[in-house]
């Protein structure tokens, strides 16, 4: 028994170490093959758009990623609506001085001061789109930047047949802490090219948040934001109740930037644990097995159960290759070389232990205000987060 249990745990390793590469190599293909920052030939006008730009607080980039909506080239009616919880959020004086300066802009700041459900996000989202005066909505977080063809590209996408949704990928656009070139890992490496990966395996059934277009009778048709508000993953049910409906979920090849500002190692624990818990209350068969991917600590555990130099060679290589696909990956995405290519190795070994942690506790911390995420991904608010 002994010398089975001897033999069958290296091979286990060895095998689980096998899996992890070949799905790296699998991920990295589907991004090489990719479109990414691609635009397509557009030659109609689009449709009138109203924009919705749920916001909360205010950072050195936010008035940047706000402006870039104003200088949207769009040859069609846009409208934009920033929406607040209140009138004391310290980007409303931004807000109202960029109305100033873009005075031929359809665009006004909501006061959305009903709470409407545990998602702040989407309460001011119904709000909105009760001002809205369009078929085409744009829903966009408050930290993306974009190009100006961005309407352009997204309202020329939706008018596809069966479309129902865009989305876009998105990147970490200044990962300017320690903290957060290890989130930038998780993002602009691993991330995009694991849902260029579900995407290869049937179609769509989730939405990307940080943009995203679809029609507003579609909304309406599955209950519109109200069925949402209760949800910590709303980007998740909305692409999701439209891919039951019947309607495609499409990804367009282009990159939303996310500016954040500096963020701490434990800002960004925060953070990730958080997205580990929205995943797996989303989709918690799928989440369980992503454990079997990561591509750093299975080549380590199968390393240290055969600790000879034929298995500690062929582990460097598979985590160097690692490091290179994670640098390949964040070129592909935000064009640039990241540096930093031991980052790659951290961030699994980290994510190892987010993974675990996620299912230990449900609480989450989202806008200054701790949760529960009750089972189906619905939220029940705690309190408000202790400094």
């Amino acid at each position: 028994m002994g010398s089975f249990i001897t033999h069958a745990i290296p091979t286990l390793f060895a095998l689980l170490a096998a899996a992890s590469f070949a799905t790296l190599l699998w991920q990295w293909g589907m991004a090489a093959l990719y479109p990414v920052h691609r635009r397509a030939a557009v030659s109609a006008s689009g449709p009138p758009v109203t924009v919705l730009k749920p916001l909360k607080g205010r950072e050195p980039q936010t008035e940047a990623c706000l402006r870039s909506w104003f200088e949207q080239e769009y040859d069609a009616p846009a409208q934009i609506l920033f929406g607040v919880a209140s009138e004391d959020d310290p980007v409303c004086p931004l807000v109202r001085r960029l109305l100033e300066q873009y005075p031929g802009r359809d665009a006004q700041l909501v006061v959305c001061g009903e709470k409407l459900g545990a998602n702040a996000k989407v309460s001011s989202l119904i709000q909105l789109q009760r001002v809205a005066r369009h078929g085409v909505l744009v829903i966009s977080d408050a930290d993306v930047k974009v190009a100006r063809d961005f309407l352009t590209q997204l309202s020329a996408a939706l008018a596809a047949p069966g479309v129902g949704l865009v989305n876009c990928l998105y990147a970490l656009a200044n990962p300017a802490t320690p903290a957060m070139r290890w989130e930038a890992v998780a993002i602009n490496a691993d991330f995009w090219s694991q849902v260029l990966q579900s995407r290869a395996l049937g179609p769509l059934d989730f939405a990307l948040g940080a943009v995203m277009a679809l029609r507003r009778e579609s909304l309406e048709a599955m209950g519109g934001f109200t069925v949402l508000a209760d949800y910590l993953a709303d980007d998740f049910q909305l692409g999701n109740r439209l891919a039951k409906a019947g309607l495609r979920v499409i990804l367009s090849p282009l990159v939303a930037e996310c500016w954040s500002g500096p963020m701490t190692w434990r800002q960004v624990w925060d953070h990730q644990l958080r997205w580990a818990r929205t995943i797996r209350f989303s989709k918690p068969l799928p989440y369980a097995l992503s454990i079997i991917s990561n591509p750093t600590i299975w080549p380590l555990a199968w390393l240290l159960a055969s600790p000879d130099s034929r298995t500690a060679w062929i582990i460097l290589g598979m985590l160097a290759a690692r490091a290179l696909a994670a640098q390949d990956l964040q070129r592909r995405l935000i064009r640039r070389w990241p540096g930093t290519p031991y980052m790659a190795l951290l961030k699994d070994l980290l994510g190892l232990a987010i993974w675990i942690c996620s299912w230990f506790g449900s609480q989450v911390q989202w806008r200054g205000t701790r949760f529960q995420v009750l089972p189906g991904g619905k939220l029940r608010a705690l309190g408000a987060v202790t400094k």
